[in-house]
């Protein structure tokens, strides 16, 4: 790697939290160092799945934001709190992928490390995870590629062999490629968290070799910040890293012990919110901290949940959650509600040919009534109250023709647009099911009739409050801690949501 100076990482005496997908992302990251982890890696991001994506400065977030090209999601967000302490995790096969994603993300992160442990089908599959542990010169080549590639620091996580002297020499393989350190779960690729850890393996193989050693798999004895380090020692290894110990309450890291559970998920909702987290996977994220609390009221509450608002109501954070996504919605933040498909040129949406303002249908050339409102199944227990439902009966109660609808699909996303009593109607929003997209048509259709009322809409987090006048006093932005801070309105960020683009 000519030109370029690396990088160093100390992998001694460090607590760590583990790769954990769908629960690694930026609020977890954030909280785990907040209550001490030194450490954070990422879920596992498969290569080809970055290599799509666009790098994006958020303004608005102050994140850095790699963006899906084909539907506009977030495939991984930084922020200056985590630098010099984030990993990132790839799953990858191919030793060219691997490189260009290292070269691609090093900048944003702080090492890079390879997933050699996954025993899931997908990644065994695609020749990833644990696959590599038995194809070593595939191993060795995305590692080397790497290490030549980046200036930062390069580290695998592997499973054990079923033979600890292969297991040894498989590390010392990997340890020739230049890597900084190795993780070590300790069970085989057969093996499952309900069959013990074996903590000799690992003192073994951190025995056998000159780079730190990062034990793993101990979470079933792990309750406490103590229990790591006593998990650490008795793998004969300095540094250790916990996943699903931290999953269920990620305090665990805290020196003064853990922190009762509501508090932990109401910090994470706020640092969800904070940084604009998918709620879907936030939802999953305090599903694994609830655990078999998920039966209780608020566990229910949880399950019954669509929207980042409706989380928040259970945890009392209600009135943080709106405000902050009006501010985020002002300023202009390309989030979800403003999520467009990539292959939508900006001609096309100027000319009406997808979703424009004027349209011919059957001959006539009709406005279409625009609304950005969103379908959230949650929002409606019973078929019956479905929006399609109660615009059908609409109809039939008043003798007028039923709604015809059209739907158009661009990359992953669906527009509906409803033709009903000479008038049309469609969402601004571009839903991810064809169902749904013909539901927020209804939706908007039902609120131009007054069926539906827009205060209800707006309550439920199916719909944003109108922005306030130019010059008006804005509601409470926040800093990155989720702290409240005042600000005046810039006329600059009174622009319409529909003209963004994803982020």
């Amino acid at each position: 790697m000519a030109g370029k100076t690396k990088t160093y990482l100390d992998y001694r005496n460090k607590l760590i939290l583990a790769p954990m997908v769908r629960v690694g992302t930026l609020p977890m990251r954030l909280l785990a160092l907040e209550y001490g982890a030194d450490l954070v890696y990422t879920e596992e991001i498969i290569d080809w799945k970055l290599l799509r994506a666009e790098r994006r400065v958020n303004d608005v977030l102050g994140t850095i934001d790699y963006i899906d090209t084909t539907d506009g999601t977030v495939v991984f967000r930084t922020c200056p709190a985590e630098r010099g302490k984030v990993v990132l995790q790839i799953g990858t096969a191919a030793a060219e992928r691997a490189a260009a994603v290292g070269k691609m993300l090093e900048q944003d992160v702080t090492a890079i490390d390879v997933n050699m442990g996954c025993p899931k089908e997908f990644s065994i599959k695609g020749g990833m995870g644990v696959a590599l542990l038995y194809d070593l010169p595939r191993a060795k080549a995305v590692l080397e590629a790497l290490v030549q590639t980046v200036s930062i620091p390069v580290t695998c996580k592997i499973r054990l062999m079923p033979d600890v002297d292969d297991t040894i020499k498989l590390a010392r393989e990997l340890q020739s490629t230049g890597i900084s350190a190795i993780g070590v779960h300790g069970r085989t690729k057969t093996e499952r968290p309900r069959d013990p850890v074996n903590e000799a393996a690992i003192a073994r193989v951190a025995e056998a070799l000159d780079i730190p050693v990062i034990a793993n798999g101990g979470s079933q004895s792990i309750t406490r910040h103590c229990d790591m380090l006593k998990f650490a020692r008795q793998c004969g290894t300095r540094s250790v890293m916990v996943a699903r110990a931290a999953e269920w309450n990620v305090s665990v890291f805290r020196p003064d012990g853990p922190l009762p559970l509501d508090d932990v998920i109401r910090r994470y909702l706020t640092l969800s919110v904070r940084y604009d987290n998918p709620p879907a996977n936030s939802k999953y994220c305090v599903q694994m901290m609830l655990r078999s609390l998920q039966e209780s009221p608020i566990g229910r509450r949880l399950l019954d949940s669509q929207t980042m608002q409706q989380m928040c109501d259970i945890w009392e954070l209600g009135d943080y959650c709106r405000e902050t996504q009006l501010v985020y919605h002002q300023a202009g933040n390309q989030g979800r509600r403003a999520c467009r498909p990539r292959t939508l040129s900006q001609d096309q949406v100027e000319n009406g040919s997808l979703g424009g303002k004027r349209q011919c249908f059957d001959g006539q050339e009709l406005s279409i009534i625009e609304e950005n409102i969103c379908f959230i199944r949650a929002n409606f227990p019973q078929d019956t109250e479905l929006p399609k439902t109660k615009l059908f009966l609409y109809a039939r109660r008043n003798h007028l023709e039923l709604a015809r609808y059209e739907v158009q699909q661009k990359d992953k996303l669906f527009k509906a647009i409803i033709q009903f009593d000479g008038k049309r109607y469609s969402s601004t929003f571009w839903e991810k099911s064809k169902r749904f997209a013909e539901q927020a048509a209804a939706l908007v259709c039902l609120v131009q009739l007054g069926v539906e009322q827009r205060d209800t809409l707006i309550a439920n987090g199916a719909m944003m409050k109108p922005l306030p006048e130019v010059g008006a006093p804005t509601q409470n932005s926040f800093d990155q801690s989720g702290q409240k801070e005042t600000h005046e309105q810039k006329p600059d960020c009174e622009l319409a949501v529909k003209d963004y683009v994803v982020v």
